[in-house]
């Protein structure tokens, strides 16, 4: 049996330094920060975690939201694909900086992709 994302990029350690990596960018981002003015950042990273874990094929035991439940607000708000286009390309270059090899990150942002309709509460 082959090893799941989770496994090949690092594990629990390489998740949850990519999901820091990948918050301080967006929390930068003008155009994405007001999304988390009213979030528990800290609580969404840890939670963050567990989803990437689930995501990539870890030992999980995600209990959040759905994606749809999660993001109806932010969609309500003005989230579109051009925000989680960006979303996206920061978990690329967090991903990038942290030397994970590009056929791994190719693979995560096709995981990524594979959420848009959900996060996006678009018909699929």
């Amino acid at each position: 049996m082959s090893k799941s994302l989770y496994e090949r990029i690092g594990g629990d350690s390489a998740v949850r330094a990519t999901v820091i990596k990948m918050y301080e960018k967006i929390l930068d981002d003008e155009t994405l920060a007001p999304f988390f003015d009213s979030i528990d950042v800290e609580r969404l990273r840890m939670s963050q975690v567990g989803f990437v874990t689930y995501a990539f094929g870890g030992p999980s035991a995600y209990t959040g939201k759905s994606l749809r439940v999660a993001h109806r607000d932010s969609v309500r708000n003005g989230l579109d694909d051009t925000h989680f286009d960006r979303v996206a390309l920061h978990l690329k270059t967090a991903m990038e900086e942290l030397q994970v090899a590009p056929d791994l990150i190719a693979e995560a942002l096709a995981i990524v992709e594979t959420t848009r309709a959900d996060v996006l509460n678009q018909s699929p």
